[in-house]
């Protein structure tokens, strides 16, 4: 049933309240199976993106002036 839904089975059965899809599991797997530098160098990349769309979403939006 996870498969049909493409979700994990802990989402599935309410371990869980976040949806992986099976895309995004592979590349949770491929990841995990990388050499230590190579993994931490994509955690770095991964926590930069995050750490700025948190700032993004703090920060006002400027409103453009006409002209």
């Amino acid at each position: 049933m996870a498969d049909a839904r493409d979700v994990s089975l802990d989402y599935l059965v309410g371990k869980t309240d976040m949806e992986l899809d099976s895309s995004t599991l592979n590349r949770i797997r491929e990841v995990t199976a990388l050499p230590d530098e190579d993994r931490k160098q994509v955690f770095m990349v991964v926590n930069a993106l995050i750490r700025d769309f948190k700032l993004k979403k703090l920060m006002p939006i400027k409103q453009q002036s006409p002209g």
